[in-house]
């Protein structure tokens, strides 16, 4: 089963929308999925489930056992601030070390409402998921003016949508 991360905790994210749209590419190929939202984590987990506190909060740990039970994730990454959300690097250091990620695969979409696509932030997650091990799909999306290329909750750009048929095609193979 492919799990799809939504890296943001914000309600009603862009993210969530082409975490779905993910997903049904997904389900189109044959591949079962599961879409793990960051706005369902409980709001104190970076102080509650974390450090001296890991395993401690049972909704936390709800998300680190699907976590350990996947080998394959996508993660959709919005860009904040020149970088991925805070709330994801927590959600990832609430992970167990080193095995949450270790010789798992994943791929990756960038989004932005500016021209980078979510590049910078992609080359900050990159380098994380290699400290821990993780393999990480070379053809890395970057959704550039996302609000402009979106309509009714679909990807109305026809290069985003060629782009990540073929991404999902390359993480079912890797």
């Amino acid at each position: 089963m492919i799990k799809i991360i939504v890296g943001t905790n914000r309600k009603n994210s862009i993210s969530k929308k082409i975490a779905l749209i993910y997903q049904n590419v997904l389900l189109e190929l044959g591949e079962q999925t599961e879409v793990l939202e960051l706005e369902h984590l409980p709001v104190d987990f970076s102080f509650s489930a974390l450090y001296e506190n890991n395993g401690k909060n049972v909704l936390y740990n709800q998300f680190h056992s699907k976590v350990m039970e996947g080998d394959k994730f996508v993660f959709i990454v919005p860009e904040y601030n020149g970088s991925f959300p805070g709330v994801l690097k927590s959600f990832i250091d609430g992970m167990t070390y080193p095995n949450s990620f270790r010789n798992k695969k994943c791929a990756m979409v960038g989004i932005s409402s500016g021209i980078g696509g979510g590049g910078i932030a992609l080359s900050h997650l990159t380098d994380i998921f290699h400290y821990l091990g993780m393999h990480v799909l070379a053809l890395k999306l970057k959704y550039a003016k996302i609000e402009d290329n979106m309509s009714d909750n679909l990807l109305t750009n026809r290069l985003y949508m060629e782009l990540l048929q073929t991404q999902a095609e390359m993480l079912i193979k890797f």
